[in-house]
C-alpha cells in the first residue's frame, strides 16, 4: 500500500474488537448424564472427557461438576449440550441399547379410517383410478357449476394469500377437481375416464369461526364403456353404468335398503333434469348420481358426455354394519314367475320392487325388473314394465299350484297399488 498507493505509515496499533462472549459456567450432575445417555459413568471419567477438549471442570459436590466452556465454543449454553459432548467423546457405539416401556394394550383404528381404505379398494376394484386434487379452487367454480345464489356451496372460505388465481378459496365440492382431471386426461388423448376422489369439502356456514368440514366421495365416468373391437361395437357409458357402480359400492359395504329416486328438476344444478337420481337411506340423503348438464360441460371446455356421483361419507360410515350375519343356505330349489304390467311413465320402476319386497310374503326371495318398453304399441305416456319374482321355501319344495296362486295375488296387488293394467 505504501509503494503503490502512496499511503503513509502511522505509528501504533489499532485493534477493533467485536463482542467477545462471556464464559458460561454450567452445572452438570453425574445422575442426569447417565439417565439421559443410559450409561454408568462416574464423575472422574466425565471430568476427564470434558477437560480433554479444553473445558474447565471443577468439583462442587460429590456428584456435581461446574463446567466452563472455552470462548470459541459458542454452541454450549445448556446442560444437554455438555451431555452431548460426553456422548460424543465416549463413543455413540458405547451407549447401550434400551427400549421404551410400552403398554401391552392395543386399540382398533377408527372406523372412518378403515372404511375409507375399504371404499378406495372397492372403487379400484370397479376399475376406477383415484384422483388426488388440491383442496383449493377459484371463486368462479360455483358459476361454472350453475349453483343457485343461495346454495351453501357458494359459501367459500377465502385464502388470505393464494398461490395462484385458480386456488383462491377452499373447495365446497369435489366435482370441479374431477372435471379438471377429466380435462387434463382428454387433452392428452385419454378419453376413457373412470376417476374417483375422497376428500373433505369446506362450507362457511357462519360468518365467524371455523367452516363445516364434510368428507365426500365423488366419481366421474366418461367415454366408451367397452373398447372398440372387430366384433364389439364401441358403446358409451350411460346413467345405469354409474348407478350400477354406486349400487355395487353400497352392496359391498353391506348397506341395504338404499333408495334411488328421481331428483326434482329445480334441484338439478349441474346435472341434467330427468337424468339425475337422489340417493337416500331412511330419512338421510346420502348424495346423488346423474349426467352432467351440457352447460356445465361447456363451461369446463369439455365436449364428451360425463356422469358423476357424490356421496356424503360422514353419513355413510354410520350405516355400515360392524359385522355381517351369515344366513342359512337354502336346501330346496327356487322357482320364478314373470309378469308384465302397463303403468304411467312417471311411476318409477324401483317403487314396484320396494312394494313387493315390503309385502312380507315369506315365499318371495327376490324380485328384479328385466325389461322396460315405451315404444308403440304402448300408449303415449305409458310404459310396459316386466319383472321376475323368485320364490323359495326353506322347508319344502314348492308346487306349481302354490307358486301360481301367490304370484297371481302379488300381481293383482301391484296392479291395484300403481293403477296399472295388463298388456292386450
Amino acid at each position: 500500500m505504501l509503494e503503490l498507493g502512496g499511503g503513509t505509515l502511522v505509528s501504533g496499533v489499532i485493534d477493533v474488537k467485536g463482542r467477545i462472549p462471556q464464559p458460561v459456567t454450567i452445572t452438570l450432575t453425574v445422575e442426569e448424564t447417565n439417565r439421559l445417555l443410559g450409561t454408568d459413568l462416574d464423575g472422574a471419567e466425565i471430568k476427564r472427557l470434558l477437560a480433554s477438549i479444553e473445558f474447565q471442570v471443577e468439583d462442587i459436590g460429590a456428584e456435581t461438576l461446574a463446567v466452563t466452556a472455552p470462548s470459541f465454543r459458542v454452541d454450549i449454553a445448556r446442560t444437554v449440550d455438555l451431555i452431548e459432548e460426553v456422548a460424543r467423546l465416549t463413543g455413540y457405539n458405547q451407549i447401550p441399547r434400551t427400549y421404551p416401556l410400552l403398554a401391552a394394550e392395543t386399540r382398533q383404528p377408527s372406523k372412518a379410517l378403515m372404511e375409507r381404505d375399504r371404499i378406495k379398494r372397492i372403487m379400484t376394484g370397479f376399475g376406477f383410478t383415484e384422483a388426488i386434487n388440491y383442496a383449493f379452487m377459484d371463486n368462479h367454480a360455483g358459476d361454472r357449476l350453475k349453483l343457485g345464489g343461495d346454495d351453501d356451496r357458494r359459501r367459500f372460505v377465502e385464502i388470505l394469500n393464494p398461490l395462484t388465481e385458480d386456488q383462491t378459496v377452499m373447495r365446497t365440492s369435489l366435482i370441479p377437481g374431477l372435471l379438471k382431471s377429466m380435462h387434463h386426461n382428454i387433452s392428452r388423448q385419454v378419453k376413457r375416464i373412470e376417476l374417483f376422489e375422497v376428500g373433505k369439502v369446506f362450507i362457511q356456514k357462519k360468518k365467524q369461526g371455523l367452516p363445516e368440514e364434510t368428507e365426500m366421495l365423488g366419481g366421474i365416468l366418461s367415454g366408451a364403456a367397452s373398447p372398440l373391437a372387430w366384433k364389439v361395437k364401441e358403446a358409451p357409458f350411460d346413467f345405469y353404468d354409474m348407478k350400477g357402480v354406486v349400487g355395487g359400492l353400497l352392496s359391498a359395504l353391506n348397506i341395504d335398503n338404499a333408495v334411488f329416486t328421481a331428483l326434482p328438476d329445480d334441484q338439478c344444478c349441474y346435472t341434467r333434469p330427468g337424468h339425475t337420481a337422489r340417493i337416500a337411506h331412511s330419512d338421510a340423503v346420502l348424495g346423488l348420481v346423474g349426467e352432467l348438464s351440457p352447460e356445465v360441460l361447456k363451461a369446463h371446455d369439455l365436449k364428451q358426455r360425463a356422469w358423476i356421483f357424490e356421496l356424503d361419507l360422514t353419513r355413510l360410515y354410520n350405516l355400515i354394519p360392524d359385522f355381517n350375519q351369515a344366513g342359512v343356505i337354502p336346501k330346496f330349489p327356487a322357482t320364478s314367475r314373470d309378469a308384465t304390467i302397463i303403468i304411467d311413465r312417471s311411476v318409477e320402476a324401483g317403487n314396484i320392487l320396494d312394494y313387493v319386497q315390503n309385502m312380507g310374503e315369506a315365499l318371495v326371495e327376490s324380485i328384479a325388473i328385466f325389461d322396460v318398453f315405451t315404444a308403440p304399441p304402448i300408449s303415449e305416456g305409458k310404459k310396459s314394465v316386466s319383472f321376475r319374482v323368485t320364490y323359495r321355501s326353506l322347508t319344502e319344495t314348492l308346487e306349481d299350484e302354490v307358486v301360481n296362486m301367490r304370484h297371481k295375488e302379488i300381481t293383482f296387488k301391484v296392479i291395484q297399488q300403481f293403477d296399472a293394467g295388463l298388456p292386450e
